[in-house]
């Protein structure tokens, strides 16, 4: 069953990532030459940051291939860690996409260079900005649902490509009124914006990194389950963690004490089967048995 989970997981975000990727490249390059046949700078920088898009879908994919491989002697729980690597690489790019907008906006402030606001850079911008929060949602989505924190990274990569349009465009209406810098002005807000996010994701890598319990509406999920069980007396010493997108969890349950083996083994599946079906996302489950007499109870 959980393999299954991940098979429908990786080819969603398979889907979703292509598509982003498709997108991507089309908008790059008309960005890019609509930039150089306007002489607009803001439009050039963001079909750049287009392009860079494309480098962390191919990131994605990595990971994505790397993650989904069996678990081997070297990496008996797996390969998950591999898209939280990749996560944290797209992170990276988006620290470096937003400090890169504020140096170059800075600069331009600085050389108090002002450009002649062209219709064909708003229409492009506003086509962008539609283009990429759609693929920002549709991505995130995808990455909520097979709880892909290299997707969700990238799905923020996609809305920065978005606000750094809407930077294009502030800077189109601020020509047009007459304030030469507002292109910059909102520039410099957007690359704030987006490494603000980078740094966010970058720390959700690090706690996963540092063996980080999952998150506590599924830790309460998770006790529901359990206590629903009628077999199990008491339980206690549930520990949980994530591994890319799979939850690794252990803990140890009481049961009559006058249970023969297999029906205790048949508890332990039961409980395994029961937390299968109802967490969305894969889950290795540990359980130690334990009899329910008064020296072992908590």
């Amino acid at each position: 069953m959980d393999n299954d989970k991940q098979i429908i997981a990786s080819r969603q975000i398979k889907s979703i990532t292509y598509l982003g990727i498709a997108i991507n490249i089309a908008l790059a390059v008309i960005k890019i030459v609509i930039g150089l046949l306007s002489g607009s700078l803001a439009l050039l920088a963001d079909g750049i940051h287009s392009l860079s898009d494309v480098a962390t879908d191919a990131a994605v994919l990595l990971g994505l291939h790397l993650s989904s491989k069996k678990p081997d002697q070297s990496h008996p729980y797996g390969h998950g860690r591999a898209e939280t690597f990749s996560a944290g690489l797209v992170a990276l790019v988006l620290v470096f996409v937003g400090g890169a907008m504020i140096y170059y906006a800075t600069m331009a402030i600085a050389r108090e260079e002002v450009t002649t606001p062209r219709i064909g850079v708003l229409i492009v911008a506003i086509v962008s900005i539609i283009a990429k929060e759609w693929l920002y949602r549709a991505t995130k989505k995808v990455a909520i649902k097979s709880h892909s924190p290299a997707l969700y990274a990238n799905a923020w990569h996609h809305r920065s490509d978005a606000l750094s349009s809407i930077a294009v465009v502030i800077g189109f209406i601020s020509l047009e009124l007459g304030f030469g810098y507002g292109d910059q002005i909102a520039a410099v807000a957007v690359g704030l914006m987006i490494i603000f996010v980078g740094v966010r994701i970058t720390g959700d890598c690090l706690r996963e990194l540092t063996e980080s319990a999952i998150d506590t509406d599924t830790i309460e999920h998770i006790k529901q389950i359990i206590n629903s069980d009628s077999s199990i007396r008491q339980w206690h010493k549930l520990r949980t963690r994530t591994v890319g997108r799979e939850v690794f969890l252990d803990l140890h349950i009481l049961v009559d004490p006058e249970l023969n083996i297999a029906v205790a083994h048949e508890i332990t599946e039961s409980l395994e089967k029961a937390l299968d079906e109802e967490i969305s996302r894969p889950v290795n489950i540990t359980v130690h048995i334990e009899p329910d007499i008064p020296d072992l109870r908590e």
